[in-house]
């Protein structure tokens, strides 16, 4: 039995232990890969992971000389009023969620103004505090479209389209712009090739399609973010934890946790569930 298969097997045994409402798992350990399934093998909304890939399209942008992530987005930022200290605010923070910029997260945050990056863009920066709020990576793919035109179109042949991911729709704002931070559906298995390509640190199928700098910034660029478990520390896109691992994390469970050499992906439906089952993955993976 391979490592994937064996690791798949204890996991597999824990989430029907702890009754963690998963959908699909799958497990990368260096070369081998295993899954499971407890529903149909369909697309679901990955929801934050979308944040991982955000990142990654900022990445390939700076990496092709298109802008720097630290640079000040005054340049991106066009004829809009911006708030105190804004201007001064780079990719980086904005993708960091650092930007001190106060627009909380709401069921309705993409209707309630009648253009969500120009809201709040026109509020005062507080400083390097920390927010989560999918108001942050939805203004940071706005400005990114000042020089990459649509995101969606931009990442299709640089990033979908490797991963062959190349028929994936990203949901869009009443404007038309990408969600950002949410909106892309992925099987279990396809979710499971971002977390293989940020294992390998960029590099795909022996292609570089990432800078692996960017990839590394993801999990070592991290600005403290509170005192739960889990969520002390936010990166580019993702969180530091449980204990040595970082993952990117989606509501209602969707999980990309890389440790090692190891990947575990999760598509499931169980908001709560997902915080001990990820704690529980890293003491598997750990042995």
């Amino acid at each position: 039995m391979s490592r994937a298969a064996s690791l798949r097997d204890r996991l597999v045994d824990e989430v029907e232990a702890s009754g963690f409402g998963a959908h699909g798992l799958h497990v990368r350990v260096g070369e081998s890969a295993a899954e499971h399934r407890w529903t149909a093998d369909v697309r679901e909304e990955i929801h934050s992971v979308a944040k991982g890939v955000s990142v990654l399209a900022a990445g390939m942008a700076d990496a092709e000389g298109l802008l720097s992530l630290d640079e000040p987005i005054s340049r991106l930022a066009g004829e809009r009023t911006l708030g105190r200290d804004v201007a001064r605010l780079t990719l980086r923070r904005l993708l960091s969620m650092s930007s001190g910029i106060d627009l909380p997260w709401s069921p309705t945050l993409m209707t309630d103004w009648p253009d969500l990056a120009t809201e709040f863009l026109s509020r005062d920066s507080r400083g390097r505090l920390f927010q989560y709020s999918n108001a942050s990576t939805y203004t940071a793919m706005r400005l990114l479209e000042r020089v990459v035109g649509d995101v969606e179109e931009y990442v299709r042949p640089r990033l979908l389209a490797p991963l062959g991911l190349d028929d994936v729709a990203w949901r869009r704002c009443p404007l038309g712009h990408v969600l950002a931070g949410e909106g892309l559906a992925l099987r279990t298995e396809e979710m499971s090739r971002i977390g293989r390509l940020l294992l390998d640190r960029g590099v795909w199928n022996g292609e570089r399609i990432v800078p692996a700098t960017v990839v590394d910034a993801m999990h070592s660029d991290w600005v403290p973010a509170g005192t739960n478990e889990g969520y002390e520390r936010y990166g580019l896109g993702a969180w530091d934890g449980p204990g040595a691992a970082w993952r990117l994390h989606g509501a209602y469970g969707q999980l990309v946790i890389v440790l090692e050499d190891t990947v575990v992906t999760v598509s499931a439906d169980d908001h709560f569930g997902a915080d001990a089952f990820a704690a529980a993955a890293v003491r598997l993976v750990e042995g």
